[in-house]
């Protein structure tokens, strides 16, 4: 889908460039067909990257100027609300007149700036979109990392807070064991797409500031400094949210550790307890022909209170040393 975007009257759906004027400040392609990319090729004046292009991993690849037109690539997670979400990347081309997007996944911060086209006045030229776009992206990956906090605290408010006896309770739930671990797991491989995100940011603003294009007014200059110091801040946010998840990961798993231990500790009590009375028990069992207690009035009686004492002794026992709560 190709999509035409003008400083004055908001944006032009359509395949045919030439049947719009020549006042073109962002074309932004979603998907694009060959004919499109064929189109915007000629009308522009620059090549359009391929989606394996765009995810070429290495810095040169990612930031290129040829004849003064700027290719510059990042991921950006799509559907960040989701568990679905994943990264896709996505193309700016910078020229004088004219920024060109590729993407290839539908992006809320491409959203929010095309709404904003009509009525922001500052959105006139390709420079201004472009900033803007940065500017969206890196709120967006705000937003989603203030939530992934809110997550972790949630997580870190259940195994760690409330009553004694409440944690107890926790902690012996296989099922909440696995609940908990998954949440973790899942919000740590989402804090690894905001880190790649993030990584890509930080090395676009910078470049853009060192090529010091005679176009990029000192606003802009301004803007895209103050979107390096808000990358370089939620990386930092991002290291804080990645220590906590594997401080969480590594809590669940000593939980799991105590409740592995706690299971030896109780069939240890069990085999323990259960020796001195099938002693017992097997001695009074042998069938000697003189066996004094034979023919004690009291002798059953008797060998019953011996079981009983002798599997009540190693309980006390182990009471004693503390092995009970």
């Amino acid at each position: 889908m190709l999509k035409v975007y003008r400083d004055n009257e908001g944006a032009f759906s359509g395949s045919q460039l030439e049947e719009l004027p020549s006042q073109i400040i962002w074309i932004d392609l979603l998907n694009p067909t060959d004919a499109e990319k064929k189109i915007v090729a000629e009308r522009v004046g620059i090549q359009v990257p391929s989606v394996g292009a765009l995810s070429e991993i290495e810095t040169s690849s990612r930031l290129v100027v040829d004849r003064g037109v700027m290719y510059l690539s990042t991921p950006v997670v799509a559907q960040a609300d989701s568990a679905d979400a994943f990264l896709s990347p996505v193309g700016f081309i910078v020229t004088k007149g004219v920024l060109v997007t590729v993407r290839f996944a539908e992006l809320t911060a491409f959203n929010v700036v095309a709404e904003r086209i009509a009525r922001d006045l500052s959105l006139n030229s390709s420079a201004g979109v472009f900033t803007a776009l940065l500017e969206a992206i890196v709120d967006r990956g705000a937003d989603v990392l203030e939530r992934l906090g809110a997550e972790l605290d949630k997580i870190s408010r259940s195994i760690f807070r409330g009553s004694s006896a409440a944690r107890r309770r926790v902690v012996r739930s296989n099922a909440q064991l696995r609940r908990i671990l998954f949440a973790i797991g899942s919000t740590g491989d989402r804090l690894a797409l905001a880190r790649d995100v993030l990584l890509g940011m930080a090395r676009i603003a910078p470049f853009v500031l060192s090529i010091r294009h005679d176009w990029v007014v000192p606003e802009f200059e301004a803007r895209l400094t103050a979107v390096g110091k808000d990358v370089t801040s939620l990386n930092d946010y991002e290291g804080q949210l990645s220590n906590k998840v594997q401080f969480l990961l590594d809590a669940v798993l000593g939980f799991i550790s105590i409740e592995q231990n706690d299971l030896f500790k109780v069939l240890t009590i069990v085999s323990v307890v259960g020796i001195p009375p099938t002693i017992v028990v097997g001695i009074y069992g042998m069938n000697f022909k003189f066996m004094p207690e034979l023919n004690w009035a009291w002798g059953y009686p008797i060998a019953l209170a011996i079981v009983g004492l002798s599997a009540i002794i190693p309980l006390l026992w182990f009471k004693w040393r503390g092995w009970f709560e």
